[in-house]
């Protein structure tokens, strides 16, 4: 992978992580629009670094909140940021469940497999028509609701579904506040980014011979910069129930994506 190639990829990443139209999918459709010949596990680590990168500008984009909830932690008590925290928590168990004992599996997905991509980009469009058609509450999100949402992130997994259209919009169909939703989505996946950063770190699966460190480099400032944009507009256009223009955007590359990997089977 060239200099040039990751920059795209990570404008990608940042512009994609955030507005619900799949980062992963679109990473997997410029990779082969680029020719990125890499082995899976390569390819998977690049993914996994711009993530990395994402998590990041959310810290930036939310810092006030993340402060807040650290500042309530530490008062011991079950206040309003204990259970937001705890929430998290809950939020994280299927992802973890799904990152311990399927990695191996989740990894094969991630080579250029363009006609899975495109289904997930269908079912994505028809997750944000739904939500887009949901009423907004001013419900905040519960414990069995976050657990839901949850389930959302782990599908989410998957390339060509949203993470961040998969968990809103089940967010918003629950029947929880779309401000809310959004914010609820953004945070619950940065203490998943750090951890599969530890996980792979303190396994060896990271290192100055696994991929080219320059590309990944600036891939990742790529995806800060771009990410620190995308996440501040998103939060503007979900209050603003715009997500339906996504649907269609979705259904349109699902559909060409669908039509390319069929041909070239």
């Amino acid at each position: 992978m060239d200099i040039i190639d990751a920059i795209i990829l990570g404008i990608i990443q940042g512009l994609t992580e955030f507005l619900p139209v799949s980062s992963s999918g679109h990473l997997e459709l410029g990779k082969a629009i680029l020719g990125d010949s890499t082995l899976p596990e390569e390819s998977l680590l690049f993914t996994v670094v711009l993530h990395f990168a994402t998590a990041l500008s959310t810290l930036v984009v939310f810092r006030k909140d993340i402060l807040d909830i650290l500042k309530g932690l530490f008062q011991f008590k079950w206040n309003e940021e204990t259970q937001f925290a705890v929430k998290i928590i809950i939020s994280m168990i299927p992802a973890v469940i799904i990152g311990l004992f399927f990695e191996e599996q989740l990894e094969s997905l991630f080579g250029g497999n363009i006609l899975l991509v495109g289904m997930m980009l269908i079912i994505t469009a028809l997750l944000l028509w739904l939500a887009d058609k949901a009423k907004d509450t001013q419900k905040p999100v519960s414990y069995s609701n976050a657990f839901t949402i949850g389930i959302a992130q782990a599908i989410a997994m998957l390339p060509g579904i949203s993470r961040s259209g998969a968990t809103i919009s089940t967010s918003v169909l629950l029947g929880n506040d779309k401000s809310k939703a959004a914010r609820f989505s953004f945070l619950m996946v940065v203490p998943l980014i750090f951890g599969k950063i530890a996980k792979d770190l303190l396994s060896g699966e990271i290192t100055t011979e696994s991929g080219n460190f320059t590309a990944l480099s600036i891939g990742f400032v790529a995806a800060f910069v771009s990410g620190l944009i995308a996440c501040t507009w998103m939060i503007k256009l979900v209050k603003k129930s715009k997500l339906s223009w996504f649907a269609i955007y979705c259904l349109i590359v699902g559909i060409i994506a669908v039509g390319f990997g069929y041909y070239n089977l």
